[in-house]
């Protein structure tokens, strides 16, 4: 995590692949809603969150919980995927490693 002074505190400035992924993220689902006909109100009501929640989500500001974003994923129909997506034993590293017993922790 980068840090940057302002005045006499230390303030979290986001990494700009971060800032990118959240905001193509956000473009996402905001065409996902958009593709299933759904207007905001409809989505942020669905989902139990406010329309600023979900305007926050779809302009990729990262303010918003992860408990929020898969609410919104849920509603839109895309949330199985996305974990599905994050799942390292689809990927060529986890398929060649499954086998290991991964240990509790990582230490140094």
């Amino acid at each position: 995590m980068m840090l940057a002074m302002v005045g006499d505190r230390a303030s979290h400035v986001t990494p700009l692949s971060v800032a990118r992924s959240l905001r193509l993220l956000g473009e996402h689902v905001s065409t996902w809603r958009k593709l299933n006909r759904l207007t905001a109100a409809q989505v942020a009501e669905r989902a139990g969150i406010s329309r600023d929640t979900l305007r926050a989500i779809e302009q990729g500001k990262g303010t918003a919980s992860t408990e929020n974003l898969f609410r919104v994923l849920r509603t839109i129909g895309i949330m199985d995927a996305v974990v599905r997506a994050s799942d390292p034993y689809e990927t060529d590293v986890g398929r060649l490693r499954m086998d290991e017993i991964l240990p509790k922790r990582v230490r140094r």
